[in-house]
């Protein structure tokens, strides 16, 4: 009664205090949780272990020794910092980390590799092994990957043979997975090829397999020419070996498991493993090594008083109050009027202070989490570059910043439902785009790059400095932007009707696009490139022009998008010398042996996506003969050998005057010269077109009689050059490419 008084009549600060110190000293008093013998070493350079993991340089006991020794672990001191191995260095297995509680032991695997030169011989072949005496590999942990096109890898062990095979044809993407099975102490991989890479030894000279940690590798079509890794992680299960736990608590000297735990079974593998009981946590292989957690401190189970006991807890109600004092239970209730005690407002003050403490500590965790999504969301602004960021890189190419709003995380959220699966309009190698409702009700389009590595914030900002100094009918409008995110945000109109691919590469090749109409796509398109080539404040190159980068509007009107891959030109340069980056099939054949890009790369990508809207073809397929795969090469071809309206598309045919055809095919076929100093500006290919629009707006084509020298002047011979243009062995889709040097393909003369 006398304590209750006491409490009653502290100020809230001193009982706020007093909870504190409390808390504090039940944390401060644990005993300190052992993770190895006495004088032993737990740590090795940048790994720290625990027993019965151990070294034999400082103590004889220091790990559990059974015959293979898998448990000694091996520093090499002559590295910095210092590398751990298990048992020797001349195992090669670099441990990565080891878990007490999961029983998991991370190390490193070489990869498996068989490559080719030019001609099909091959130059390098790996085929790695791995035999593990006690510690068998997770199957819930990781996957046997193969990477490369027309490549055949099979895994063998003791118990299994599986295989794998990576295609890059119209069905695959050169990448390949499967599971590895329970019981797998070992394992030998060997890597084949179909064709010995010819034909594709140009961007896959090797194929690839591994095992490794799930979740380690993230598939890019840059790995078929050359792979990131030599060694990858794999995760292996530890036991306790040869025993079962029935078998090793017979022998009470030998048996790994002390106090205050229990056995199990391993589920992978010859053996037993250890695991604290309930209410205990540590390490249950060292005598006192689980401890009793605190769990009054740790899940807070009481709504009353709580008294911690060994393995558990108890809970009770404060005076006044009745029922068992747990949270997950009765809790604590008034205990009806007769029973009370006289001191009634004791009681209550008792309570209200015990109630202003929750919400002070309420108020406190709110709070500080606040303060920590402030903290992480001004690390992403400043990691994705940020407003200062953005201010220098505008300024230094006489942009501004209030060009682009700012738009903040919530506000896209709400915008997408929270990125609601059915906001996804579509889905790339580098992000997705989302629908997304702003307040106002404008509905726009929101760019998210996927994580993979922080290269991608540059081309972020590249996207957005150049966006910003864009101000085109034809070329999609920058709204805004985001940098609060862990990977920025890009805020677009919305254009409604697509890209021109879906229009001119339905099921069928049955285009819904009239002649005028494909006309003025074209038109448009090459304004666009002309005004980012000449009248743009500076010169913008930008590198990957293809169909499905040109987006219609609900009136068909056309929209150049995707910034990413663009470059600025300075005013004192006439071109730049780059990695090569682009899209097979559209790819400028000189920029692709060259590495040096100029605004008449963006002439040949657009020539191909001229072919594209005269043929109804795709630039580049697999489903057509092989003479006929690169639309580029077939298209120079038909117009050598007179055979122009052959490959026009029916519909064309049908809508549009031969002269009109004639006239825009050869003007495609000039923009596909393979010398880029051969090519028309996109200033003359612009003016051209719109020259046909205002005749054909004017009246109907007039069938007027031409010189037979001329007409066959125009459908001439194409230099012998066009040959050089690059093949690939992609699929009927378009696929971005990005290579670290031009390579070397044979002429084909």
């Amino acid at each position: 009664m006398g304590d209750s008084m006491l409490l009653h009549r502290l100020p809230l600060r001193v009982v706020l205090l007093l909870c504190t110190l409390v808390a504090l000293f039940s944390i401060v008093s644990a005993d300190v949780v052992p993770t190895t013998k006495p004088g032993c070493t737990s740590r090795c350079g940048n790994l720290t272990f625990s027993y019965p993991f151990g070294m034999n340089n400082t103590g004889d006991d220091c790990y559990f020794k059974e015959e293979t020794d898998s448990f000694l672990i091996f520093c090499d001191n002559s590295t910095d910092p210092p590398t751990p191995y298990q048992s020797d260095k001349s195992s090669d297995f670099q441990i990565l980390n080891i878990s007490i509680e999961n029983h998991e032991f991370g190390v490193t695997m070489f990869v498996a590799y068989d490559c080719y030169n030019l001609s099909g011989g091959s130059t390098n072949k790996n085929d790695p092994w791995l035999a593990l005496p006690i510690f068998p590999i997770s199957p819930a942990k990781n996957k046997f990957i193969v990477v490369g096109c027309h490549t055949n890898a099979i895994i063998t062990g003791s118990t299994y043979v599986m295989g794998c095979v990576s295609s890059c044809e119209s069905s695959g993407i050169g990448c390949c997975e499967t599971s590895i099975p329970r019981g797998a102490y070992g394992y030998n991989i060997s890597v084949t090829s179909k064709h010995n890479h010819t034909g594709i030894w140009g961007f896959n000279p090797c194929g690839y397999a591994f095992v490794a940690e799930d979740g380690f590798f993230n598939f890019s079509t840059d790995y078929l020419y050359k792979p990131r890794y030599d060694e990858v992680p794999i995760v292996l299960d530890w036991l306790i070996p040869y025993e079962t736990c029935d078998e090793a608590k017979k022998n009470t000297t030998t048996y790994m498991c002390q106090e205050n735990s229990n056995c199990t079974d391993a589920e992978n593998g010859n053996g037993y493993q250890c695991n604290c009981l309930e209410g205990y946590q540590g390490n249950p292989y060292l005598q006192n090594g689980c401890q009793d957690i605190n769990e009054c401190v740790v899940s807070q189970p009481c709504s009353g008083i709580y008294t911690n006991l060994p393995g558990t807890y108890n809970c009770s109600c404060l005076a006044g109050y009745q029922g068992d004092g747990r949270k997950d239970g009765k809790g604590c209730t008034l205990i009806p009027q007769d029973k009370r005690f006289r001191s009634t407002n004791v009681v209550l003050g008792v309570s209200i202070s015990f109630l202003l403490i929750l919400l002070g500590v309420s108020w406190l965790y709110w709070g500080l989490r606040e303060k920590r999504i402030s903290r992480q969301r001004e690390k992403f602004f400043l990691e994705n570059g940020g407003r200062l960021m953005l201010q220098r890189l505008l300024s230094e190419h006489e942009g501004t910043v209030e060009s682009a709003r700012i738009f903040t995380d919530e506000e896209l959220k709400k915008a997408t439902d929270h990125y609601h699966e059915s906001r996804i309009l579509g889905q790339g190698g580098q992000g997705t785009v989302y629908r997304g409702i702003l307040p106002d009700n404008t509905v726009v389009a929101i760019k998210k790059a996927k994580i993979l590595d922080r290269s991608q914030v540059e081309d972020f900002i590249n996207e957005l400095i150049i966006l910003s100094q864009i101000n085109h009918r034809n070329v999609v409008k920058l709204i805004g932007c985001c940098f609060e995110t862990e990977v920025p945000l890009l805020v677009y109109e919305f254009v409604n009707n697509g890209t021109l691919a879906k229009h001119i590469h339905k099921r069928g090749h049955e285009s819904t696009l009239s002649w005028k109409a494909r006309l003025q796509i074209a038109g448009e398109t090459a304004g666009a490139l002309s005004y980012l080539h000449y009248d743009a404040s500076t010169q913008i190159l930008h590198r990957d022009i293809k169909s499905t980068n040109i987006l219609l509007d609900e009136n068909y009107t056309a929209k150049v998008s995707d910034f990413g891959a663009s470059r600025l030109v300075p005013l004192d340069r006439m071109q730049l010398t780059t990695l090569v980056q682009g899209t097979l099939g559209y790819l400028d054949p000189e920029y692709f042996h060259s590495s040096v890009l100029t605004e008449k790369s963006d002439v040949y990508s657009f020539g191909v996506v001229l072919a594209e809207l005269l043929t109804g073809l795709r630039a580049l397929s697999f489903e057509r003969v092989e003479n006929e795969r690169n639309l580029s090469m077939y298209f120079a071809s038909a117009i050598m050998g007179e055979r122009l309206f052959e490959i026009i598309d029916p519909r064309v045919l049908n809508e549009g005057n031969p002269e009109e055809i004639k006239e825009v095919g050869m003007l495609a076929n000039r923009c596909l010269r393979v010398k880029g100093e051969d090519r028309p500006t996109m200033k003359e290919v612009a003016m051209e077109l719109e020259g046909l629009l205002r005749m054909m707006d004017r009246h109907p084509w007039v069938n007027q009689s031409r010189d037979l020298e001329e007409a066959e002047h125009l459908l001439g011979k194409i230099s012998s050059k066009c040959d050089d243009i690059p093949k690939s062995t992609a699929s009927g889709n378009d696929d971005s490419i990005s290579t670290q040097a031009p390579f070397e393909l044979e002429s084909g003369r």
